[in-house]
């Protein structure tokens, strides 16, 4: 009997015993005699004499059912077994003849062992044999597939992804049914063992991409990975901005769009969030229901997005710089209004916005943490009452809480959730910077941020492509999105191999 104590890492790197009871020994030690894992011993009948041989689970990973009915075979079977030829091994009999399981594998040491057993896979083991087979089995409660909530669509497919990594893989293959669709697997974290899997279309994609992601996957060494935002922070070009360099998902249409241009997909085993490399700005400002509707609401609804964004970015600071520095923009009616307004108020026009922005920022995210039944509630009453408590005792002006409320309304409207927190980020800067040196604060902030933009990669490829470089080609699905007909090749940067997409035809 091997004891927990005389277990050390090298014993892992061996390879399996030939005498059953001590492989099952030392896996049980290895596992630290964990209740929940399960040992199931039989024999195997030859025409000379039986095999003592077990197969190896942990209850609530595997459902080893097929497995166990497969080698407890009924007497016939087992009559027709010991038909076969003395030559015939116990384990190529397993193997050949007994098993009913599409995927089998061979196991020489206790790494992968044990890996596959805590994979939700069944070990089979045979007295005088070193060497054990892995068979498929893996069956856990999972979510399954459901309505994406982070991403909904009015028009478009309703499902999401889940958490199971095979789950996330047949739903992208059901919508690209290409034998380029290639799929690559690596565990990462040397505690989790979490598998990573990438997938992108060969001949589409840029090999450098794919080859980058490969480099920058193997790199990493840290002993857990519970989430793909693990991935994205240790893979990402640039670690100090604020704009999100890695787009996520949860849509399997959107995967498979962006597969489709050229991109190389990262899923994560145990998220339902998929990412996608490279990422440029405009990705993060178009949603795959731009490609559901007509050419006309999907352009509509992208510049839709483009001003929201201004709005968010620069409502309370333009507001700021203009009350505070530049009056005289400002209609003499609606001056005096706003002068008629903020009499009595203690606080300057900064102080006033940043009350406001920080109330609403706690507002929100309570209302995302607190239950789902009262936290929109929340939500919305504590916007009402504390807006219109705050205006009736005067610490702040009717006009700073519309600047306030159409902002963060704005800031809604941005499809992917990074990006608005990023917005929201450089906000309060622009904010800063318009209280103490108004337009030309907020003038110099954007000149900084533009340049910062201009700086980014995103695996190479230039983050504000294909505005900087200007590619003129690539403006038909930018800003505007042009009919399906017109779109006939993919974007420069993404997919230099192959950029066609389809035939050039006359309009219908």
């Amino acid at each position: 009997m091997v004891k927990l104590q005389d277990i050390d890492e090298n014993t892992v790197k061996q390879e399996l015993n030939a005498e059953l009871e001590v492989t099952l020994s030392v896996i049980r030690s290895l596992l630290g005699n964990s209740t929940d894992l399960i040992v199931r011993h039989f024999k195997i009948m030859t025409k000379l004499q039986p095999h003592s041989a077990a197969v190896v689970y942990v209850d609530g990973l595997a459902n080893p059912k097929d497995l166990l009915e497969s080698l407890l075979a009924d007497s016939v079977e087992t009559q027709a077994f010991q038909q076969l030829s003395d030559e015939t091994e116990p384990l190529e009999m397993i193997r050949m003849y007994m098993l009913k399981i599409g995927d089998i594998k061979a196991a020489f040491n206790y790494e992968v062992l044990c890996h596959g057993i805590l994979s939700g896979e069944t070990a089979v083991l045979v007295e005088g044999y070193s060497e054990g087979i892995i068979a498929s089995t893996s069956e856990w409660e999972d979510r399954g597939v459901t309505e994406p909530t982070s991403q909904s669509v009015v028009r478009g497919p309703r499902e999401g992804f889940s958490e199971t990594l095979r789950t996330n893989t047949s739903l992208i293959r059901r919508k690209i049914k290409d034998p380029r669709l290639w799929l690559e697997t690596r565990q990462v974290g040397t505690v989790t063992h979490t598998d990573v899997a990438l997938m992108y279309i060969q001949g589409i994609v840029d090999d450098k991409v794919v080859e980058e992601v490969r480099l920058r996957l193997d790199r990493i060494d840290i002993d857990a990975i519970l989430e793909s935002g693990y991935i994205e922070e240790l893979i990402q070009d640039e670690t100090f901005t604020p704009f999100p360099t890695i787009y996520n998902t949860e849509r399997p249409d959107t995967v498979a769009g962006a597969l489709l241009e050229g991109r190389v997909a990262i899923i994560v085993d145990g998220t339902p969030f998929v990412l996608l490399v490279p990422a440029l700005f405009t990705h993060f400002l178009q949603t795959a229901e731009d490609y559901y509707q007509r050419a006309d609401i999907g352009t509509l609804l992208r510049i839709l997005r483009y001003v929201c964004t201004f709005i968010a970015l620069f409502g309370p600071a333009a507001y700021i710089a203009i009350t505070t520095f530049h009056q005289e923009m400002i209609p003499m009616p609606l001056l005096i209004n706003i002068v008629a307004q903020r009499e009595g108020i203690p606080f300057p026009a900064f102080i006033e916005a940043l009350l406001m922005e920080v109330t609403f920022e706690i507002l929100r995210e309570a209302g995302v943490r607190m239950p789902r039944t009262v936290g929109q509630a929340v939500s919305i009453v504590g916007a009402l009452v504390i807006g219109q408590a705050a205006v009736d005792a005067g610490l702040v002006g009717p006009a700073m809480v519309i600047v306030v409320s159409i902002t963060a309304i704005s800031n809604f409207v941005i499809p992917s959730y990074n990006m608005g927190i990023s917005i929201r980020m450089i906000r309060f800067v622009l904010m800063m910077l318009a209280a103490s040196f108004g337009l030309y604060g907020i003038l110099t902030g954007v000149i900084i941020m533009v340049l910062h933009l201009c700086s980014l990669r995103s695996f190479g490829v230039p983050y504000l492509a294909p505005f900087a470089p200007f590619i003129m080609e690539d403006q038909k699905d930018n800003i505007f999105r042009l009919p399906q007909w017109m779109l006939m090749t993919r974007q420069h940067m993404i997919s230099p191999n192959d950029r066609k997409r389809q035939k050039k035809r006359s309009s219908p």
